[in-house]
This record gives structure tokens, C-alpha cells and sequence, in this order.
């Protein structure tokens, strides 16, 4: 027997260290464990088990911690948890005969006590005895009661913090799969959080970011190199901002030079004492590059525009002027110079409409077969008088070279932006070559000068709207920097390709694809060379 004072003095030390112990659980698996098995000790019980309601509010119980049970037991005690408490002094036992029965558990007491938060049920304890001849007491029911008390709130805590754990994993995971890099700030400016964008943008890791002052990771500078995090920290600046933006150049760990925007969100307490801040950073380096083309292009094309309005107006008033006589010669040359920069400006216009139908949705395109060489041949023609006499062309097709299917005038357009680009950039003149082959189902083309060339790092962007090569021979001459970039368009319209080999100093050759016709067209009239030029029937095919 156990002595009755033994026991109260057993069960109130279990109490005292139930609620120690549970006030330092915040797992709910734990948490449960730890009720449950104290129930059972408490009560000498032989085994029980702990269910909860679904925390959606749903009125069914679900067996969640157990002690002396197999989990391979629990469905059997399915039947006893749609029983209402209630129900359980009069239906109880019989329904424990037919658990023990199924199961072979020695189930012969029952004990049972719901768990409740501010009159919210919350689960139930159940708690087993194997002997008949100790009954549960009105003092273990009472000790149980107080206990249960103390469960629920632990329960309750422990679900609070599972939700708000939950919360936080689901904002981490949020942060980490971020397009943008973010990174938060402790109230000391120092790194707490680091997301894997933030890696790739800056080139630092977050093990080595994590702990340092955000102005030496990301360092910020403006254009005179000052690094605005350290002399002017928009977090700093007075008066306060509710969402604080600064932009700027940063050097990555690995050497990039990027244009990134960071937005912040501090986080003040009550006096308005900074606590830290979320960054939300961008990188923006293509965005300022296409601002700084599209600036360059305005002032470029104005230009662009302006001049052969002006030699045109010019050359208008004084032909008009009635108090000098001029000679036909004369009249002629000047008419000759309104009709090439009116040319001339009808071209920029029609480059700018280009772009514009580009912009809307692509190029139209009517494609048909024709000769590659005889329209190569026409477009030198076309340069060769004014290239003047230092330039010399060669045509390099096969004579069984097979037509091309394409649109004529867009593939006309294509040759002459190379060929003009090929005399404008190469000043000391030289040999200019249009070429190509037949290689499987397409036309490979090309267009090489002798010329100043392209450095490495700029061969890929030459091709982009507005941009032109940075060096003194670009400055020098004119154009607005679209020809390569419609060049390149009207070749992906057709499904082929462009690229360009070059060598500083040893000129530039621009390569691509076209797709080829189906048939074999008559060898035309007149397809022959310009002055200088090698005939598509003598071509050297040069690859």
C-alpha cells in the first residue's frame, strides 16, 4: 500500500518540478512527452496517453504523446476519444475492456481530464491503471486537475512557438529564394541575416559577411568614390525617412564593378532609437548602362539630325541668294550635296523607325530566293566610287553558290551597315572582303576590313541599341549607334546568327546566317564586280 501523506508528498514535488520542467520546453513533441509521463508517475498509473484538438479548431482528437503504449497500439483508442467526458464514468469502463481485449494491454482503471486554456479545450489526458485494487481518488483527480492546468499553458506555448517558428522558416525561406539580394542590420549596423543573392551579387559568402559592418560588405560608393555607407548612411540622415533609398557603384569581392540600388525598411523603438533595418538590394547596372545609351543616343542623334538640316538649309539659302552668280558646275555640286544629306537623313529616320517597329513587335519580313553575290556585288557597287581610291573590295562566293531565301532590301540593309562600318573604322583604308559559303541548310556570310578592330570586352555589346565603341576613331565619326543593332535583328528575324572576330589593330570580321533557298537560280546579267572588286566567277572562297 502506499502511504497516503507519501503520496500528496510525492505528487507536489512532481508538480513543482512538472512546472519547472515545462516551463523550460517550448518543443510541443517534447513538451507532450514530458505531461504525459508525468501524469502517469504522478497518478501511479501504469500507461497513458495525451490527444489535442487540431489547432484549426476542429472537435476532433488526435492522439499526439504516449507513455507504456506502443505507437502501434494508438489506433485501437480511437473509439474512447470520440467519447465525451461526460459519457466516460458510465461507458468508460466497458469501452477500456473492449480496448484491452483487442490489444492485450492489462487496461483496468481509467482516468480522464481535459486540458483548458481560458475555457478553450485544448486535448485530454488519460492516464491507465493495470490493478483493481487501487482506484483513482478524488485527490489524484484533484492533483491531475491542478496539473492539467499547468499543461495546457505549457501546450499552449509550446504551439505558439511552433507557429512562430514556422512563421520564421517561412520568412527565411522567402528571404533566401529573393530575386533581390537582402541583407538585415542589427541597431550596431552589423550583418545578421544574408541571403543567397546577396552571395552572388557582392561575391562575399554569408559566413564571412554575417557579423560585419554592412558599409565594409557593400560599401556603396558615389561618383567621386566616396563609400556613401561610411560618409552619409541614408539610415543616418535627418530628417528621417520612412524608406530610405541610395544608389551606387560597388566593387564586388571578385573584381565586378556593378550599379546596385538598396532600399531600406528601419526598424525604430519608441523614442525613435534605431533597432536595425531590412536592405533590399538590386542590382541596376543594365538599367544605368540603357540610361546612359539612351543619353548619349539623344545627344548623338540630335546631332546626327541637325547636321545634314544644317548643310542642307546652308547649301538651300545660298543657291537661292540672289547677289551671287553661279555657274551650273556650281549649281549641280550644291544640288549633289542637298541630295546625298537628305539621303542621309532619310536613313537616320528610317533606322529610328526601325528601332520603333522593333519596339512594337519585330520586323516585318518578305523573304524570297535571290543571289547573295550578285546583292553583295550591287552594294559595293553602290560604295566604291565614294569609298575612295585607298579601299579596295573583294567578293569571295563559290560559283555554285546556292541563293539565299531572305528579304531582299533587309538583307541589302545588313550588307551595307557592314560595309559602311568597315570604311568608317578603318581610317588608313585597306581591303574589304564580302564572302560566303553554303553550309548545310544555311548561307555563311561575312564581311572583313583591315581596320582599328574591337576590343574583346566590347565585342559582345556593340551589338546593343545606342552603343558605340569608346575610343577616339568613334568619337570621330558619325553614326548613332543602331546600325549593328538592327543588323543583328534583321538576322535573328530570319532565324540566323551574327557574330564578329577581331583583333585590335588588325581589323574586324563580322560572320553570319542566313537561311538558304531551295532551288538553283539562272547566273543574272551584269553580275559583275565594281572597280577593285574580284567577280563572284573568279571568287576565292576564304573561310
Amino acid at each position: 500500500m502506499i502511504d497516503p501523506s507519501d503520496h500528496r508528498l510525492r505528487q507536489r514535488e512532481y508538480l513543482l518540478q512538472i512546472s519547472r520542467a515545462l516551463t523550460a520546453q517550448l518543443d510541443l513533441v517534447s513538451v507532450l512527452s514530458l505531461v504525459i509521463s508525468y501524469a502517469v508517475e504522478m497518478t501511479a498509473g501504469t500507461s497513458g496517453l495525451i490527444a489535442l484538438y487540431d489547432e484549426e479548431g476542429s472537435d476532433e482528437l488526435r492522439i499526439r504523446a504516449s507513455a507504456r503504449l506502443p505507437r502501434e497500439e494508438w489506433p485501437a483508442f480511437a473509439r474512447l476519444l470520440t467519447l465525451p467526458l461526460s459519457d466516460i464514468p458510465q461507458r468508460g469502463e466497458q469501452i477500456l475492456r473492449e480496448i484491452a481485449a483487442d490489444t492485450g494491454l492489462t487496461l483496468r482503471q481509467m482516468i480522464a481530464l481535459p486540458l483548458v486554456l481560458r475555457d478553450s479545450p485544448v486535448g485530454v489526458i488519460y492516464v491507465f491503471r493495470a490493478a483493481l485494487n487501487v482506484a483513482f481518488s478524488s485527490d489524484d483527480r484533484h492533483v491531475l486537475q491542478d496539473f492539467a492546468d499547468q499543461a495546457a499553458i505549457a501546450v499552449s506555448n509550446a504551439r505558439l512557438y511552433q507557429s512562430v517558428l514556422r512563421e520564421k522558416q517561412r520568412l527565411d525561406a522567402i528571404i533566401e529564394q529573393s530575386a533581390d539580394g537582402v541583407m538585415i542590420i542589427d541597431s550596431r549596423w552589423r550583418i545578421t541575416t544574408f541571403n543567397r543573392a546577396m552571395e552572388q551579387l557582392t561575391g562575399w559568402s554569408r559566413e564571412e559577411a554575417i557579423g560585419r559592418p554592412c558599409a565594409e560588405v557593400l560599401g556603396i560608393e558615389n561618383g567621386q568614390g566616396v563609400n556613401i555607407c561610411l560618409a552619409d548612411c541614408p539610415l543616418q540622415r535627418l530628417p528621417l525617412a520612412p524608406n530610405p533609398v541610395v544608389e551606387g557603384r560597388i566593387t564586388t569581392r571578385d573584381g565586378r564593378q556593378l550599379y546596385v540600388q538598396s532600399r531600406y525598411a528601419p526598424q525604430r523603438g519608441p523614442q525613435g532609437q534605431f533597432l536595425g533595418a531590412i536592405a533590399n538590394v538590386r542590382d541596376i547596372t543594365a538599367q544605368k548602362q540603357e540610361e546612359e545609351l539612351q543619353n548619349t543616343f539623344i545627344s548623338v542623334i540630335s546631332h546626327e539630325l541637325k547636321t545634314p538640316v544644317s548643310i542642307i538649309k546652308g547649301y538651300a539659302s545660298t543657291l537661292r541668294r540672289d547677289d551671287v552668280q553661279f555657274t551650273t558646275q556650281q549649281y549641280r555640286e550644291g544640288l549633289e550635296v542637298i541630295e546625298e544629306e537628305a539621303d542621309r537623313l532619310a536613313r537616320q529616320i528610317q533606322d529610328l523607325l526601325d528601332v520603333s517597329r522593333l519596339s512594337a513587335g519585330g520586323l516585318r519580313l518578305d523573304p524570297a530566293d535571290f543571289s547573295l553575290a550578285a546583292l553583295a556585288a550591287n552594294v559595293v557597287r553602290g560604295f566604291a566610287p565614294s569609298a575612295g581610291e585607298q579601299f579596295q573590295f573583294e567578293l569571295r562566293f563559290p560559283d555554285d553558290m546556292p541563293p539565299v531565301h531572305a528579304d531582299y532590301e533587309r538583307t541589302r540593309q545588313v550588307f551595307a551597315n557592314l560595309v559602311s562600318n568597315a570604311i568608317k573604322y578603318s581610317p588608313e583604308g585597306g581591303t574589304i572582303r564580302i564572302g560566303g559559303w553554303p553550309e548545310g541548310d544555311v548561307a555563311v556570310c561575312y564581311v572583313s576590313d583591315q581596320g582599328a578592330g574591337i576590343p574583346p570586352e566590347e565585342q559582345e555589346a556593340i551589338f546593343r541599341r545606342f552603343y558605340r565603341v569608346d575610343n577616339r576613331l568613334a568619337r570621330e565619326t558619325q553614326g548613332s549607334g543602331l546600325g549593328l543593332f538592327l543588323t543583328r535583328a534583321i538576322i535573328e528575324a530570319h532565324g540566323g546568327q551574327i557574330w564578329v572576330e577581331s583583333q585590335v589593330g588588325k581589323g574586324s570580321r563580322f560572320v553570319f546566317t542566313l537561311p538558304l533557298g531551295r532551288r538553283k537560280l539562272p547566273e543574272e546579267p551584269g553580275e559583275h564586280s565594281p572597280h577593285g572588286a574580284v567577280g563572284p566567277a573568279d571568287a576565292v572562297i576564304d573561310r
